[in-house]
């Protein structure tokens, strides 16, 4: 079993406004993220806020600590539930080609190298990924932070996207 978790408890400081819920063909872009991922997985959940019908999951061990915190959170949620997988997006990514997802599960635990927030994880990782943060969580940013540093610790495989991943951090990334 695969849970999906978007990962959208960030600040949006470059984008102004909550970037999650700024419009892209008429619909919020965690809704775009949200749809990437419900063809792979059992169930999905939001990471780091509230957003609709989906269960939300609060960043562990506290927010603050970046997308790794999401990550955490999912993967505790995945392994206390039966899961064995965690398949992660940021919610600033509307437009992700369906062949990369089935490319991370294939090889998970794996992670795009492009943007390595989305990726495929193994849940029993939740252990390690607790302790990692552990110490970490006065919201110090440092390279136990890290979703890179963390993913090869776990022995994650670097998936490259087949073509650039259209990926919004300002408003100016939103065609008009």
């Amino acid at each position: 079993m695969i849970l999906g978790a978007i990962i959208a408890g960030g600040a949006s400081s470059r984008f102004g406004s909550d970037k999650a819920l700024a419009l892209l063909d008429g619909q919020p872009l965690i809704a775009h993220a949200a749809a990437a991922l419900e063809p792979f997985v059992t169930t999905l959940v939001v990471c780091g806020r509230d957003w609709g019908r989906l269960p939300s999951l609060a960043d562990r061990p506290l927010p603050g600590l970046g997308p790794l915190g999401g990550i955490a959170a999912a993967l505790h949620h995945a392994e206390t539930r039966g899961y064995t997988q965690v398949l992660t997006i940021g919610c600033d990514m509307p437009r992700v080609p369906p062949v990369l997802i089935a490319d991370l599960i294939a090889r998970a635990p794996a992670y795009c190298s492009d943007a390595p927030i989305l990726g495929c994880w193994r849940a029993d990782a939740a252990g390690m990924l607790a302790t990692r943060l552990d110490g970490h969580a006065s919201g110090t940013k440092s390279a136990a932070l890290s979703i890179r540093r963390w993913a090869d610790a776990t022995g994650a495989i670097a998936v490259p996207a087949p073509a650039p991943l259209f990926n919004v951090n300002t408003p100016a990334d939103l065609p008009i």
